[in-house]
């Protein structure tokens, strides 16, 4: 049996990257506006986590320019919709910035956490203890190749379901 907390990969390239993520856009395009998922992104700076974000909501259907939230903290999506043209909230959010765990608080995001919907965080550890369990950990590690190696943890039962489809 597969391990179901688990995904390694090896991107060598931005199609890779591209491909993973339309894969994970169309498991999230299953998911019901009652529904929540929460993903952390880790890396280093210029690993890739914004670039595959981007990736992830052009094939979730997101047009235009995506901007990241370095600066913004939090991008939200509302054109995005389900495979039965429902509509799901995304939060993009950005923690780079915070320098104390309590501006997590201060700005609001207990509020977005506690909604239904996805969301999407890089650089959680700056936000500390105040997030809750992630359903899936996403670790990039940029090679000296320029490829990138990937480790996708599920961490909670619908970490575990939406990894198994994605194996």
């Amino acid at each position: 049996m597969p391990d179901l907390t688990e995904l390694h990969q090896a991107w060598k390239t931005e199609d890779d990257t591209r491909q993973f993520a339309a894969r994970l856009a169309h498991q999230l395009s299953t998911l019901t506006p009652e529904d929540s998922l929460f993903i952390e992104l880790h890396g280093d700076l210029g690993a890739g986590k914004t670039t595959f974000v981007r990736h992830l909501l052009q094939a979730m259907g997101v047009a235009g320019r995506i901007k990241s939230p370095t600066y913004a903290i939090v991008e939200t999506y509302d054109d995005i919709k389900n495979a039965l043209y429902q509509p799901l909230n995304l939060w993009h959010c950005d923690f780079y910035r915070f320098n104390d765990p309590l501006e997590w608080e201060e700005a609001g995001f207990r509020d977005i956490f506690a909604s239904k919907g996805i969301k999407l965080a890089e650089w959680p550890e700056k936000a500390a203890a105040e997030l809750p369990v992630a359903d899936i950990a996403m670790i990039i590690v940029a090679n000296m190749d320029e490829s990138r190696a990937i480790t996708v943890k599920a961490q909670t039962p619908a970490g575990q379901h939406l990894l198994a489809k994605l194996q």
